[in-house]
């Protein structure tokens, strides 16, 4: 029974290799639509923030004629929308369309003692027109709010006076300053709303505003603040499904911002309602607008092409600067950091954009993709068996067994966590089982062959180098085709475990390394762990702890970066196109050649294994960043490929002359 149950064993791994390349035959084609989808949109827009402009103009002798000069400059640099927030009494006030005092200011002005009992506001229009307009909106707002509204009449001045402390009253939102909106639409702007969740829900009033809008020519909404709009009031009234069907009623999509520290609530179930009628967004805030123009333009050509965004939102706010004595405010730099040869507009158009209202992915999704992701999913199986075949090899296929059994299971439980977790699995499977063939291939060759020339060992290096990254970039169809759904695409569902894929592959080198490379697994522990405790083994310990760490921290993007590592970066960007991954090109591929090249004479070297197959598993990881558009990964990883040869070559000529120099003077360094 045993022996049947080995035979079965050692030949289940041909048919696992197999069904591993069934696997990577059937992605190809979920990879081809993958493609055509992040292709159909490139339409890339930029938009100013008008309340920030507005915070500036207010600094200004002249703020109408500030603003309308800004206008036509941001315009003329290749700003085309603005964005507008629901109007407040600050913003109404600086706008100049009413002024705003607490019971304070009133009782100066009226000469009159102030009542303990008011903290009223008040306020007064500062034209007819204005309170035609404005007087409903702000009426409507705070009585929706149950607050008290009367009339005021002040020295031949009609106005309002609300029931509220003037602090708190400034900053209840109210309807678009409809002013601005038509004044902005004249100067040939789009507009993008951003609504928040702030004011009641009320379907009919909705209905009407989204009317206005699409009227108007928007063609997205941006929300504002920690929820969606209509979020709060879900539970109650289904909000969330009527302000859907609103939205396609009028044609209006989403916009959703990157990187925010928590995601928008509601937003992912309001993205699905709309059939992802929505596209990413980069915010620059205010406090970033005044970096280097060169520093600025960089940002948005890479965040246009390497991340999917289609929509760059541009912050500024005024700030005292004393060594000038003076107001400054950023928005020359940010109309610098456009224009020009350098500027962001002409470099983000020469990488085959073009300006213009940004629109949503077309999705590209066919039927059929279920059927041949199921084939996949059986090859994802089959390399993660593969994986354990490496290390307990009669267990191969009581893992494949398993693994499909628990495959199934969790197709109907949840199959966001079945694609997640194959494709995390075969993303560790593939660098790890690359590089021990790499190992084992060394050892095969150094058994058949007493001497090998430096030429030879070279030449052999090379080839494992190619089959090593060949078989790592295997699981890169698997993680594609699995991850093959809109959400990942606009980072609304991001790929789990980027620290396990990380660390798996060199926790189970290391293991390899150190306990399989004798006669016994239990022979090699038990010398490993009967080896003293020195002082050494502990500040050694204590340093990878360190190295660890830091190793981490740089896997998501809150890592902080070294000096003059930007400034590197940059010129790689510039240079190549696409940026190379350093720790691919600098170090794990010049490790990997360098130590197989001295694991032909030398067998310690098998472990510079560990750190290389970090090299492996990164060119994995780069395509597990489903928001970067997959040609561009493979030319990433390409790129660290070549660059990481040219390298390797370079340190294997220094490692060869050092051993030839060892090999001549070592006799007699070592004579008594």
């Amino acid at each position: 029974m045993i022996r049947s149950w080995q035979r079965w064993n050692d030949a289940s791994r041909k048919w696992l290799w197999i069904l591993v390349i069934v696997g990577i035959v059937a992605s190809l084609p979920v990879i081809v639509q993958r493609v055509q989808t992040e292709s159909s949109a490139n339409k890339v827009e930029f938009v100013f923030n008008y309340r920030g402009l507005l915070d500036v103009a207010s600094y200004q002798g002249n703020p109408q004629a500030y603003m309308d000069e800004q206008l036509d400059r941001l315009k003329e640099a290749g700003v085309g929308t603005i964005a507008m927030f629901e109007s407040t009494l600050d913003e109404l006030s600086k706008a100049r369309r009413i002024m705003v005092f607490n019971a304070l200011d009133m009782a100066k002005m009226t000469q009159s003692v102030v009542s303990p009992d008011n903290n009223y506001t008040y306020i007064v229009f500062t034209s007819t027109e204005n309170e035609r307009e404005l007087r409903p909106i702000i009426e409507k707002a705070f009585r929706d709010l149950e607050v008290s509204v009367v009339p005021l009449d002040y020295q031949g001045h009609t106005g309002l006076v609300i029931g509220m402390g003037m602090d708190e009253a400034v900053l209840k939102p109210m309807q678009l300053d409809r002013f601005a909106f038509a004044m902005l639409r004249e100067k040939g702007f789009n507009i993008l709303p951003r609504l928040s969740d702030n004011i009641r829900y009320d379907q009919d009033s909705l209905d009407e505003e989204l009317s206005f809008f699409a009227e108007n020519g928007v063609k997205r909404i941006l929300f504002e603040g920690e929820a969606v709009k209509g979020f709060q009031d879900n539970e109650s009234s289904n909000s969330l499904q009527g302000f859907a069907d609103l939205l396609k009623k009028h044609g209006i999509g989403l916009a959703a911002i990157e990187n925010l520290k928590a995601p928008q609530k509601g937003l992912n179930k309001l993205a699905y309602l709309t059939d992802y009628n929505i596209v990413r967004l980069h915010s620059l805030a205010d406090t970033e607008a005044g970096q280097d123009k060169k520093t600025l333009s960089d940002r948005f050509v890479l965040a246009t092409k390497d991340r999917n965004i289609r929509m760059i939102y541009l912050n500024a706010s005024p700030s005292k600067d004393a060594a000038k004595a003076a107001i400054t405010n950023p928005i020359n730099n940010l109309i610098d950091s456009l224009q020009g040869p350098e500027g962001a507009i002409q470099r983000i158009q020469d990488n085959g954009f073009e300006l213009g209202q940004a629109e949503a992915f077309e999705i590209h999704d066919a039927s059929w993709q279920k059927y041949l992701k199921a084939l996949v999913v059986l090859g994802a199986v089959a390399f993660c068996a593969l994986l354990v075949s490496q290390f307990i090899a009669p267990l191969t296929l009581l893992v494949f067994i398993l693994g499909l059994i628990g495959s199934a299971g969790l197709y109907v439980l949840k199959p966001t966590l079945l694609e997640q977790a194959l494709a995390l699995a075969v993303a560790i499977s593939a660098p790890t089982i690359s590089v021990i063939l790499a190992i084992r291939k060394v050892k095969e060759i150094k058994n058949t062959h007493q001497a090998i020339s430096a030429g030879r060992r070279l030449t052999h290096t090379i080839v494992l180098y190619v089959k090593t990254a060949l078989i790592s970039l295997a699981a890169v169809p698997f993680v594609i085709a699995l991850l093959n759904n809109i959400t990942y695409s606009l980072v609304l569902n991001q790929f789990r475990g980027v620290s396990l894929l990380h660390l798996g592959p060199i926790m189970l080198i290391a293991i390899y390394v150190f306990l399989f490379q004798g006669t016994s697994v239990w022979q090699e522990l038990r010398n490993w762990l009967r080896m003293p405790i020195t002082l050494v083994w502990v500040v050694a310990a204590g340093v990878l702890g360190v190295i660890a760490f830091y190793y981490l921290s740089r896997t998501g993007n809150a890592g902080t970066l070294l000096p003059g590592e930007a400034t590197f970066r940059a010129f790689l960007e510039n240079t190549f196109g696409v940026r190379p991954r350093n720790k691919e090109f600098l170090l794990a591929h010049p490790l990997f050649i360098v130590g197989i090249f001295a694991a032909f004479r030398y067998r310690w070297a098998f472990y510079a294994m560990i750190i290389a197959v970090m090299g492996q598993l990164s060119m994995v990881d780069t395509f597990a960043h489903i928001h970067t558009p997959a040609a561009l990964s493979l030319i990433r990883g390409g790129l660290g490929l070549v660059l990481g040869l040219i390298v390797g070559l370079i340190a294997v000529l220094v490692w060869h002359i050092i051993e030839r120099c060892w090999d001549k003077w070592s006799p007699q360094l070592l004579k008594p």
